[in-house]
């Protein structure tokens, strides 16, 4: 696990403290939001005063507070999806995921097809992070997986990528049929941040199906409903507004921020 960074650690912490009162408003109207255009508005530009503001006063290497052993949670929370039914992820689960690929396309040079193993053989990362959920509670939990930055680079983004679409496994609304299922996305200073990890275990074991398996995202500079699970698919596109309802993430399109920097 690397150190944590001081100077990134301290000016973070002065920066979370400043915008808490402005994100606890935000997430105190999630239920409002669709029935309020004018709140709509309000939050959509609290959201662009958050990023800016962070990405101003914060270096974009700056890294997430990390913590010892001793730390990590007993009782951490696999909230969300917990077991997906969806046939295609079933029969992956079934064979303990044998055959499962990760396929990295869009705006690539080089699109790939990489299997646990192949992700395994890549640059990575533990780290020991706390999650914060968007619902107020936190827990500790050691992470290891593939660095995205550098498996992008593998890839080769093309000039007029702008943002990475993770396309995930489970189905939360409807029926299975691949319209309801869950995607996030992120831009690509966080995509090349070096905590950005898709990780395949978690305390030193496999991920567990409730946690995510057999591929999850860890953005640690973001809240947790941004940890993308059970992924199957990374896209680079240049937007997002043609995904779904265009929001950039399932609860995005629900009225979430789409931009959840903590």
């Amino acid at each position: 696990m690397s150190p944590p960074d001081p100077k990134g650690v301290s000016r973070r912490g002065w920066l979370q403290a400043g915008l808490a009162s402005g994100a606890a408003l935000a997430t105190a109207a999630c239920d409002r939001i669709n029935n309020s255009p004018t709140g709509n508005r309000v939050l959509s530009s609290a959201e662009g005063l958050t990023r800016r503001a962070q990405r101003l006063f914060v270096d974009r290497k700056a890294l997430a507070r990390e913590f010892q052993p001793a730390d990590i949670s007993p009782d951490f929370k696999p909230n969300g999806s917990t077991d997906p039914q969806d046939p295609d992820y079933l029969a992956l689960k079934k064979t303990g995921f044998a055959g499962y690929r990760l396929v990295v396309d869009g705006l690539v040079e080089r699109p790939l097809s990489l299997s646990l193993a192949d992700l395994r053989a890549l640059p990575g990362r533990t780290q020991i992070t706390r999650h914060d959920c968007v619902e107020g509670w936190s827990s500790i939990g050691k992470w290891t997986g593939a660095r995205l930055g550098p498996l992008l680079d593998r890839a080769g983004l093309k000039p007029d990528a702008r943002y990475i679409v993770f396309h995930c496994f489970d189905t939360l609304d409807g029926p299975m049929d691949g319209k309801g299922r869950y995607y996030e996305s992120i831009d690509l200073i966080d995509a090349h941040h070096p905590q950005t990890i898709l990780a395949y275990a978690m305390n030193d074991r496999a991920l567990p199906v409730a946690y995510g398996a057999p591929l999850r995202l860890r953005v640690e500079r973001q809240l947790g409903y941004k940890q993308a699970k059970y992924i199957q698919r990374v896209e680079a596109v240049a937007d997002y507004s043609h995904l779904h309802a265009g929001g950039g993430g399932f609860w995005e399109d629900r009225g979430y921020e789409w931009y959840a920097g903590i």
